[in-house]
């Protein structure tokens, strides 16, 4: 049976109110001629992970394709301005639970090893600092998630998925 359409789409239906809610896009800006990242340290305002360390990072639009999330992501939070098709996909981060996803959430994760401009901090209230930092002084506070990603990406070990909450742990009461 076929489904019926709009235009040149199939008419949408009803979304799955319990599926994952949230996609969101990080890039890892990387300088292989000096081996250093851009990194952004969150603010004591940021809405999670206050004082840690983190990639440039953030949720996409509606009807947003995930590699416009990555580049104006990108570029709002540090004014590094990267072409979509010179995106590759690092890393994929799956997450049962988020601050601003009860139902989930879906990170992509990209590495950029061509850019424009340098590293600014355009969002103050949200972070305390944006910078290049060495892959050998990576700061161990890092939010986890995408520490991990970042790690295994630089080690070169190829894209890769990671799970986040989806294991309860055991608890004795």
């Amino acid at each position: 049976m076929a489904q019926p359409t709009t235009g040149d789409q199939p008419k949408a239906l009803k979304p799955a109110l319990e599926s994952m809610t949230l996609l969101v896009a990080a890039v890892i800006v990387h300088d292989k001629a000096t081996n250093r990242v851009v990194l952004l340290q969150r603010s004591q305002n940021a809405k999670f992970a206050q004082g840690m360390w983190d990639l440039p990072v953030g949720k996409s639009e509606p009807g947003e394709p995930i590699t416009e999330t990555a580049v104006r992501e990108l570029y709002e939070e540090t004014g590094l301005t990267v072409k979509p098709e010179s995106l590759k996909v690092a890393h994929i981060i799956h997450g049962a639970w988020g601050v601003e996803a009860p139902n989930g959430f879906l990170t992509v994760v990209f590495v950029a090893h061509e850019w424009n401009g340098e590293p600014e901090n355009r969002e103050p209230r949200k972070h305390a600092q944006v910078r290049w930092v060495d892959t050998d002084s990576i700061p161990e506070e890092f939010v986890d998630t995408t520490a991990s990603a970042l790690h295994r990406c630089l080690a070169a070990s190829g894209p890769q998925v990671s799970l986040d909450g989806w294991k309860q742990s055991l608890r004795c009461s």
